[in-house]
């Protein structure tokens, strides 16, 4: 099977609520979790060399929206164990893909394409997607279908969903990837039984629908991916080839809406899910002639006859591609337009202030005092007891870069340490940190901040020769000139010791 049945392992566990679990599938065994996570670790490194990872914050933003209540909802209702909920990674990984899938890897990664959030016409359909996921996770359906072939070690898996991951763009690539006819007979293993699909679904459904999802999104993705299945998927869907469709499981998936409740139809989407939905097909082609291609949309009189949620998605779209044209004229013009539509619509107010500051950083033509204020706007939260999102964190850091104001790289810099103290896994805030320190002189805990980014997507020895790097540059300098370089040395040498001690393990688990 494709990887996205292998989404099976990306959901989050939390700590078992009184109410009791369901039975398990299965014949009882399964991969211990503390190797599922290293298997996900193998896998994971290699993805985010991939040339098609994309960390876009504002989409990742918006993805994490759907992903986080649908991940508490699961703990409440005592689908996801402690234990996972420790071990597990939980950690989005966006591809710049266009065809429609997403997937779980172990360990708790999940993937999803641009693809999928191009084509979903709503957050209830995202979450009929992800809550499905999840649920052949808190289930173990992947660990257990893995663990049925014991011959199997854990690098040849490995090589074997990486292998499915890239034949799913390429089927050459895919062929290379997979280490011969061992690791196809693995592949066969992975395929989930239609009981382990119903019970995603009904799992699923019940997770959606307590995180505050409409059930009717579980119904209309099924009429998506059935429709794509009658006109005979060419290769667009390879979700439906990892989870084929049944007449049991739509009747199953359409019998859980309310009795008496009519089909649902096509829903109409937000304007701010139709920002994003717009947002991942502009980054997924990034060609020339597919940017110039934006611009006509808009300026056709027929766009004003839709829907308004649809009129802000094209606007948007346009914007952003005259962004990646560099033709900063033509974006603000569009984004003119699309302010206006969206005055009144409080969940677009937003990324609408992003797509802004996007174009104005990718102009640089504004006064330096100009950009000042803009890095400081970017840096005020919407609510007085939260801080600033991650969007907003990263754009001010690019700001405060372009300014190259000392008062501005402070601000930006305490911003982020900020942040990287709830999240230290966030390798792109990381990068941009070690950006704002190296502009700031303060050249340890710009190599201290480079080898954090490099850890938090596991390439353990990069990070290694960058605190070693630090290490020669104090030994360079001559000694340590104040109370702050002994503390960075301090906590160079430690976190040198933790991730050697990383790198000593994940050689092993080979």
């Amino acid at each position: 099977m494709l990887p996205v049945g292998l989404q099976a392992q990306t959901s989050p566990a939390g700590a078992p609520s009184g109410k009791s679990a369901l039975p398990l599938l299965g014949d009882g065994s399964a991969m211990a979790s503390a190797e599922e996570r290293r298997l996900g670790d193998r896998i994971a490194r290699e993805l985010y060399r991939d040339p098609d990872y994309l960390d876009d914050p504002v989409l990742a933003d918006y993805v994490q929206g759907v992903w986080q209540p649908l991940l508490a909802a699961a703990r409440a209702r005592g689908d996801l164990t402690a234990e996972l909920d420790e071990r597990f990674a939980w950690q989005i990984l966006l591809g710049r893909d266009r065809t429609v899938n997403a997937f779980a890897l172990p360990g708790g990664y999940l993937g999803v394409h641009l693809g999928l959030l191009a084509v979903v016409s709503s957050r209830d359909e995202l979450a009929s997607v992800l809550g499905h996921e999840l649920s052949h996770v808190t289930q173990r359906h992947i660990s257990r279908l893995i663990a049925k072939d014991s011959q199997q070690s854990p690098w040849l898996i490995g090589a074997m969903i990486l292998g499915a991951l890239a034949a799913s763009r390429s089927p050459e690539a895919g062929n290379a990837l997979i280490v011969g006819g061992q690791a196809l007979s693995a592949q066969s293993q992975l395929n989930f039984s239609r009981d382990m699909e119903r019970e995603a679904d009904r799992i699923g459904f019940g997770v959606m629908t307590q995180a505050g999802f409409e059930a009717a999104g579980f119904v209309t993705m099924f009429d998506k991916l059935q429709q794509a299945a009658r006109l005979n998927d060419t290769g667009a869907y390879p979700y439906l080839r990892s989870h084929p469709l049944t007449t049991e499981r739509i009747a199953d998936v359409q019998s859980r809406l309310p009795l008496g409740a009519p089909h649902p139809g096509v829903p109409t989407p937000t304007m701010l899910h139709a920002m994003m939905a717009t947002r991942a097909k502009v980054l997924s082609n990034l060609g020339v002639d597919a940017l110039h291609r934006w611009q006509p949309v808009v300026e056709d009189s027929a766009l004003a006859t839709q829907a308004p949620a649809l009129q802000a998605g094209a606007w948007y779209g346009a914007a952003l591609a005259a962004i990646r044209l560099r033709d900063a004229g033509t974006a603000r013009g569009d984004l003119a337009r699309l302010q206006t539509l969206v005055a009144h619509d409080a969940q677009a107010q937003a990324p609408v202030r992003w797509l802004a500051a996007e174009i104005d950083l990718a102009a640089r033509d504004q006064p330096r005092q100009q950009v000042r204020a803009l890095a400081e706007q970017l840096g005020t939260s919407d609510t007085a007891d939260a801080q600033p999102r991650r969007p907003a964190l990263l754009l001010q850091a690019q700001a405060a870069l372009q300014s190259n104001l000392p008062d501005t790289l402070a601000l930006s810099a305490q911003n982020l340490q900020k942040w990287l103290a709830i999240y230290p896994q966030d390798a792109l805030a990381w990068q941009w940190l070690a950006s704002l320190y190296a502009a700031q002189n303060q050249a340890l805990r710009a190599l201290r901040a480079e080898a954090e980014a490099q850890a938090a997507r596991l390439d353990y020895s990069g990070a290694i020769d960058r605190l070693k790097a630090a290490q020669e540059r104090m030994k360079a300098a001559g000694g340590l000139s104040s109370s702050a370089d002994h503390i960075d040395a301090s906590i160079i040498d430690t976190r040198l010791r933790q991730v050697e001690a990383l790198r000593k393990e994940q050689a092993l688990s080979r």
